[in-house]
C-alpha cells in the first residue's frame, strides 16, 4: 500500500502567508515571485470554494513592540519597522485570495489563538512561527474536518511552507505541494518534499482532479 497518494476528495488547502505585506509590489517586506502566483493561488481557492472542500488561510500578525515576532525580526519591528501589525492593511490577505472584498482578519481573535471562519469550509489561523501547527489549533481543527491530504501554496517556500510542510507529515498527512502556485521553490527543494512524500503537482492537474468531484456547496463568492 502506499501512504502518501493523495486524495483530493480528503483535503485541505492551506495557503501561507500570502498577506499584502508580503505580496505587494513596494511593500516593506515583499518576497520575490509573491505576486506571480497569485493568480494560480486564485484559481485553486476558487475551485476549493466551488467544491466546498475546506480552505485555511495561515497568516503572520506581528505586534508593534515585536513580542511576538522571531528572533530574527524581533529587533527591527520594535524599532518601528511596520510588517503585517494589527489594523494594517499590510496584515490583510491579498484581495484576491478574499472570499469577498470586505473580508477582513480579526486580529484580536486571531492572536488570542481563535480560528476565524468566513465560511463553514473557509477560515483563517495565525501562526506564531514559520511552522503552521506550531502553537496553533490547526492539527484540532484538521482533526475536526477528517481529512488526510493537505494541498499547500503560498509564500515563501524556505521559510514558513518548508517548515509547515515537514510538520505536517510529522502528523502522517498525505502533502501535496503546488509548485507553480508557491514562491521560492528550488530544485533542491523539490528532491527534499519527493524524499520525505510529498507529491508535487501543478495548478491545472489539481484543479483537473478538484473538478473530477461533484460540487458539495457554493461559497459567498
Amino acid at each position: 500500500m502506499t501512504y502518501t497518494i493523495p486524495q483530493i476528495s480528503a483535503s485541505a488547502l492551506i495557503t501561507i502567508d500570502t498577506q499584502n505585506d508580503f505580496s505587494l509590489p513596494g511593500s516593506p517586506v515583499q518576497i520575490p515571485g509573491a505576486m506571480a502566483i497569485i493568480p494560480k493561488m486564485k484559481r485553486i481557492v476558487r475551485c476549493y470554494r466551488e467544491k466546498g472542500f475546506p480552505i485555511i488561510h495561515i497568516v503572520r500578525i506581528y505586534l508593534a513592540d515585536g513580542s511576538n515576532v522571531d528572533l530574527c525580526r524581533r529587533a527591527a519591528v520594535s524599532k518601528g519597522a511596520q510588517i503585517v501589525l494589527p489594523g494594517t492593511n499590510g496584515v490583510e490577505l491579498v484581495s484576491d485570495l478574499k472570499p469577498e472584498a470586505a473580508a477582513k482578519l480579526d486580529t484580536d481573535l486571531l492572536l488570542k489563538g481563535g480560528i476565524q471562519k468566513w465560511s463553514d469550509n473557509e477560515a483563517v489561523i495565525y501562526k506564531p512561527r514559520w511552522g503552521a501547527f506550531y502553537n496553533t489549533s490547526l492539527s484540532a481543527y484538521l482533526a475536526e474536518l477528517k481529512v488526510n491530504t493537505l494541498v499547500f501554496c503560498g509564500c515563501n517556500f524556505p521559510n514558513c511552507p518548508r517548515t509547515s510542510i515537514y510538520q505536517a507529515s510529522e502528523r502522517d498527512y498525505r502533502i501535496v505541494l503546488i509548485d507553480d502556485a508557491i514562491s521560492g521553490l528550488y530544485d533542491k527543494g523539490k528532491e527534499e518534499m519527493a524524499n520525505i512524500g510529498a507529491v508535487l503537482m501543478s495548478t491545472q492537474v489539481l484543479i483537473g482532479k478538484i473538478n473530477a468531484h461533484k460540487p458539495k456547496a457554493i461559497f459567498v463568492k
